[in-house]
């Protein structure tokens, strides 16, 4: 089972983040604009990404809706903060679905990546999915595009082990994904 190396700005044409502890501090089914906090390092890897060209997008699961619990329009509200304190990103896709649903769209199905990919005009193998557990990792590897793993307290460690690319944070995350051979492969 072959993994396909993160190879430098020249192979990735689109960079697509989960939300929830990736790029911001995960507060469950937060529906207020006002506790959304970024990650550490979260603005300078963006910066960095801009700057060489690469396409940016949002891709998560948001089961509050499907749970009652969070309204699309308190999905749009967060969303637009985050666009505010780290954006524009060019896309947003979000699974409103809850895990029994079934759905093709919530992670680790490909459906968001795929989505996302399409919207901004770019194959799924010239995306790479960074996010903070396995079904970001699953969704990747599902619609063909890469991955790299950014843990955090809620990380599994079988998740850690089985991730294409492992590196401490947003910043090397983003630092790996433009070639600079930071990330480790699991």
């Amino acid at each position: 089972m072959g993994r396909r190396p993160v190879t430098g700005p020249a192979a990735v044409r689109a960079v697509l983040f989960d939300r929830d502890d990736t790029l911001i501090e995960d507060v469950p089914y937060n529906g207020d604009p006002e506790k959304v906090r970024p990650m550490p390092g979260a603005r300078e890897a963006l910066r960095l990404l801009r700057g060489h060209g690469i396409r940016t997008g949002v891709v998560s699961n948001q089961s509050g809706v499907g749970r009652g619990l969070l309204t699309e329009e308190d999905v749009r509200r967060v969303n637009a903060r985050v666009d505010a304190l780290l954006g524009p990103f060019e896309v947003w896709a979000h699974c409103p679905h809850v895990p029994e649903d079934g759905c093709g769209c919530r992670k680790p199905a490909p459906g968001l990546i795929v989505e996302a990919a399409r919207r901004l005009g770019v194959p799924p193998e010239a995306c790479v999915v960074i996010g903070d557990i396995g079904s970001d990792m699953g969704a990747a590897r599902a619609a063909g595009a890469r991955g790299v793993l950014v843990p955090t307290a809620r990380t599994l460690p079988g998740e850690v082990a089985a991730a294409p690319y492992v590196c401490p944070d947003l910043l090397g995350a983003v630092r790996h994904v433009l070639g600079d051979g930071s990330g480790r492969r699991s």
